[in-house]
């Protein structure tokens, strides 16, 4: 039995869309790249451009679309991200699998539908019904279908005996084919479609750009040292096609530079949860239930829900297409009836400034298959570049060799590695950043094993240079020096060219020699070596050392020590001298009360004790003369010490004078 399959019925409704293939790709160093598309859609053709669907945020965010002749563009769509369930949903029909053509006809009940039956005979009605007729010993099973015909009259059509199926409904025809569209997507998990929809009159060129994540394209570079002469550079580009489609004929142009990039979350649909808000006379009533009062009542107001934002308006752009794409567009663009801008391809690989940017652009159409890579050769130049050596590693005794090269050539030189050729042999292999025009770097490629550096370091005790004094607070700046030379022998029967590099240290400051060139990490300094020779090389750096003290805490020792300190500025001598001075002044007066006071403890002590004494022979006779004693010796030391108690006074006035002196001296004091 002859029965249709959705399949079969998909491929006679839906129609190929026209192709945009690509024709210009701008390859970054940031992780995209930028692709042009040309075409020509036919009235109510549609375009359609396929993507991973990781690449979809990039798309919605940098999609332009332009047009030259007809009538324009009718409307861009594209595959939601939405669950296949929902998407499904909007549609009248379902179809599932393996279900009969007859159970679709069935869900189209009073849809007009054309039969093509044997021959050229076709029959027009509305479906009534259609279903799976069970079939039996003499009967087999059969799909049939019973169309209202214009003449009023229900008849049953046998599906086997029909050819073609057509929908009269052109709405009902587009709904399925988006339907099948919808299904045929789903399957293709990592490929989302993007719909370019002509108008309904007349033929027009469509050009479509965008930006999607590629992989980042490398440099590689050739450094060839001839006997004589300059030296020869040669540049290649790897670029790497893993977009799912050839590269055939295409004009390519790669970009040194890294323009700020980022990825928006623009292809998920994003939900908002809204507010509910009721008119209370909306609402139908609900049984009451009341309960025992606990607490005040508390009444509620529902929140009128907000209005909708106003849709933006469609941002205008201007008809050109741009040769190099420099502005990320935020949401596809349409633009109308302008002209196109023409290639700048040259015969041969041409360079150019494009700000902070620099365009390596291929003057030849380049092929590159899918899932296959290519390396095209972009740059071959002589340069200016001297052979030396480079030591800046401590921890080897040999230096490396290097090349020192300057980029005369015109064009920014990509960042990449480097494998070096010294009269024709394999000398090495190097790594260098990005050089502008007319700039210069250090390669080193190799160890050069006929140039052995020692290094031995020198330090000098630090020298107080500065001092200053405010409110009490010393600060003192002194300075030591260390000296580091390096001791170069060179054993080849040649002279050589040695570029130290000693490292820029935080807090030193370099004395002697000059450097050739510094780096941000880095002194470069020359070192010329003869043939079978040695040459020692001293570099001389100060570390200056800040130190604060408070004076309140000095002893007059330490003072007295910074005094004799040779380097000391005399005004700091001076000051720090009025300071001891003091010091020592209130020192003295304290040692003399400190004395004094010890005297009246030890007056008092034995006072104590003859009193014990007296007390003891009151209880005996006949000691009247030895109590007479004690009491004599008691009226004396009382005398003495109301006489040492009155110069206890007096030393504590002029302790106390002598401290507010120096305390005043400390306020003013300033150097």
């Amino acid at each position: 039995m002859k029965r249709f399959g959705v399949l079969l019925l998909a491929a006679r409704m839906i129609g190929g869309a026209a192709e945009l293939p690509v024709r210009n790709i701008i390859l970054y160093k940031h992780g995209v790249g930028y692709f042009e598309r040309f075409g020509e859609l036919s009235a109510g053709e549609s375009a359609r451009l396929d993507f991973k669907e990781e690449d979809m945020n990039d798309v919605l965010k940098s999609l332009t679309v332009e047009v030259k002749g007809g009538a324009g563009v009718a409307a861009l769509r594209y595959d939601s991200a939405e669950p296949l369930e929902r998407k499904l949903e909007q549609f009248p029909v379902k179809i599932g699998a393996g279900q009969p053509i007859s159970a679709l006809l069935d869900q189209m009940r009073g849809a007009q539908l054309e039969l093509t039956l044997s021959g050229t005979q076709t029959v027009q009605g509305v479906i009534v019904s259609a279903r799976v007729v069970k079939g039996s010993e003499n009967q087999p099973e059969r799909e049939a279908v019973v169309l209202l015909l214009g003449s009023d009259e229900i008849k049953t059509f046998d599906l086997g005996a029909v050819s073609s199926i057509r929908f009269l409904d052109p709405k009902l025809q587009l709904q399925l084919k988006e339907y099948l569209a919808t299904l045929t997507q789903a399957r293709s998990k990592d490929r989302r479609s993007v719909y370019i929809d002509s108008s309904d009159a007349g033929r027009r060129q469509i050009a479509a750009s965008y930006i999607t994540p590629t992989p980042v394209w490398k440099s590689s570079y050739r450094l060839l040292f001839p006997a004589t002469g300059d030296a020869l550079l040669e540049g290649w580009a790897i670029v790497d096609n893993t977009t799912g489609e050839d590269w055939t004929n295409i004009r390519l142009a790669l970009v040194s530079g890294r323009p700020i990039s980022f990825i928006s979350r623009l292809y998920e649909p994003k939900y908002v949860e809204r507010q509910v808000a009721e008119l209370p006379e909306d609402r139908a009533q609900a049984p009451v239930v009341h309960g025992g009062v606990v607490g005040g009542i508390i009444g509620s107001v529902a929140a009128a829900a907000p209005l909708p934002p106003p849709a933006p308006k469609a941002e205008e752009r201007p008809f050109e297409r741009p040769q190099q794409f420099a502005r990320l567009q935020k949401a596809p663009s349409i633009s109308f009836d302008r002209g196109q801008t023409e290639s700048t391809f040259a015969q041969t690989s041409q360079g150019r400034e494009l700000g902070e940017l620099f365009e390596y652009r291929f003057s030849q159409p380049i092929t590159v298959k899918k899932n296959e890579s290519a390396m095209l050769p972009f740059l071959q130049q002589k340069l200016p570049a001297r052979k030396l050596l480079i030591y800046a590693d401590e921890s080897s005794q040999h230096p490396l060799n290097a090349a020192e090269i300057t980029n005369s050539s015109g064009k920014t030189l990509d960042g990449g590695p480097i494998t070096v050729y010294d009269s024709g042999a394999y000398a090495g292999e190097a790594l260098f950043e990005t050089v502008k025009t007319g700039d210069k770097r250090l390669i080193s490629y190799g160890i050069d094993i006929g140039t052995r550096i020692t290094t031995k370091f020198d330090s000098k005790s630090g020298v107080i240079r500065e001092a200053s004094f405010n409110r009490g607070y010393l600060t003192t700046r002194s300075a030591v020096r260390e000296t580091k030379t390096y001791t170069a022998r060179n054993v080849d029967q040649k002279a050589k060219t040695l570029i130290i590099e000693h490292p820029v240290r935080f807090g030193y400051t370099l004395l002697n020699p000059k450097p050739l060139e510094t780096t941000a990490k880095a002194y470069r300094f020359e070192v010329k070596l003869a043939a079978g020779g040695a040459q020692t090389f001293a570099i001389e750096e100060e570390r200056i050392l800040s130190q604060n003290y408070s004076i309140t805490n000095m002893t007059p020792d330490l003072i007295a020590s910074f005094i004799g300190t040779s380097g000391l500025p005399a005004p700091a001598r001076q000051g720090l001298q009025q300071i001891l001075d003091k010091k020592r002044e209130v020192a003295q007066v304290d040692n003399e009360l400190r004395r004094t006071e010890q005297e009246i403890q030890e007056l008092v002590q034995d006072q104590s004790r003859i009193r014990e004494n007296m007390t003891s022979l009151s209880r005996v006779a006949g000691q009247q003369e030895q109590a007479q004693k004690y009491a004599n010796q008691l009226s004396a030391q009382e005398s003495k010490l109301a006489q040492m108690r009155d110069r206890q006074a007096e030393l504590r006035r002029k302790k106390a004078a002598a401290e507010s002196d120096l305390n005043a001296l400390l306020e003013r004091l300033t150097f």
